[in-house]
Parts: C-alpha cells; sequence; structure tokens
C-alpha cells in the first residue's frame, strides 16, 4: 500500500495538491470578505455575518438566504423616490364637499362648484381662505379693504395737516 501511496504522492501531485488547499483558503477568505462588505453596504450588522461567514460553506449559503433585499443606497434611492412622489401629490387635495380631487390652484371645485378659495380683487390671484392680505399685490382681502381706505384716508389727512402746520410755521 506504501509502494503505491508513495507512486501516487509524486513531487508534482504535492505541488497541485498544494496549489489547491491555497486556492480554497484565499477563496474562503475572500467568501468572509465579500459576506463583510456586502451585509455593511445594505447596512446590515456586518459584524455578526462575519461571525457566520466563518462556518465554511453553511455560513456564505445562511448570509445568502437571508441578507437584506436591498443596498442601503438603494433603499435610501427609493425613499427619496417616494417622498418626492408624495410631495408632487401635495400640489393636489380634495374638495371639502365632494371628495373630488383638486389641484391646489383651483378657485372652484370643478365638480360641484364649492368655492375652494378667493380671488383678489386686484390682481385676479388665488387666495387662500385664512389670508387677510394678498400677497402678490398687498391689497387687503374681503372686509379688510374698508379698514385699511379708511385708514389711509386718516393717514392722508394727517399729513394734509401736517404739511399744513409745517408750511404755517415756516412762514412765520
Amino acid at each position: 500500500m506504501s509502494e503505491l501511496l508513495s507512486q501516487i504522492w509524486t513531487p508534482q501531485m504535492q505541488a497541485a495538491f498544494t496549489v489547491v488547499v491555497v486556492l480554497l483558503v484565499i477563496l474562503y477568505v475572500l467568501s468572509i470578505v465579500w459576506v463583510v462588505r456586502d451585509a455593511y453596504l445594505r447596512g446590515s450588522a456586518w459584524y455578526v455575518w462575519a461571525i457566520v461567514a466563518l462556518v465554511p460553506i453553511v455560513g456564505i449559503i445562511a448570509y445568502c438566504l437571508l441578507r437584506p433585499p436591498m443596498l442601503r443606497i438603494d433603499k435610501d434611492e427609493q425613499e427619496l423616490e417616494v417622498a418626492l412622489k408624495q410631495r408632487e401629490l401635495m400640489k393636489y387635495g380634495e374638495c371639502a364637499t365632494c371628495g373630488y380631487p383638486v389641484e391646489m390652484t383651483y378657485v372652484l371645485c370643478p365638480n360641484c362648484h364649492t368655492q375652494l378659495k378667493n380671488l383678489c380683487s386686484h390682481c385676479e390671484k388665488a387666495l387662500e381662505p385664512a389670508w387677510t392680505i394678498c400677497p402678490y399685490c398687498a391689497t387687503p382681502v374681503g372686509g379688510q379693504k374698508s379698514r385699511s381706505a379708511s385708514s389711509s384716508s386718516s393717514r392722508s389727512r394727517r399729513r394734509t395737516h401736517s404739511e399744513r402746520s409745517h408750511a404755517s410755521s415756516s412762514d412765520a
């Protein structure tokens, strides 16, 4: 038996066996590195998976079966895309009366004709119902108009009165 073994176990076979063992060790180490790197990129507990990957073959198979489905960067990109779509949807709303989808710039509901917003009497832009002044042209909205007009006329009367008193003091 030893003669047969010595005939098979030649220096060339020893070298080939050494090369195969070295390649298997390199493959084993690279598989552990791959598991750790992939787990890190997926936002998983990479140190736990590194310990699991130390078990030859079974650890790598377990990681491949149980790893998170997406990379962290893909997950973040997907969340940003969802947030962008939600922001786009915020341009739209629903009519409080009938629930019909309306754009935020609509003044009337196209379905039930409920007034959704007020119009500025000066620039004709759509205004939110809670606004008391038009942010586009600074015109007071609704009941504020008469109060503002009376205050501006009293200001002009005060100016005229102060101009007269200033003129009379300069004549003296």
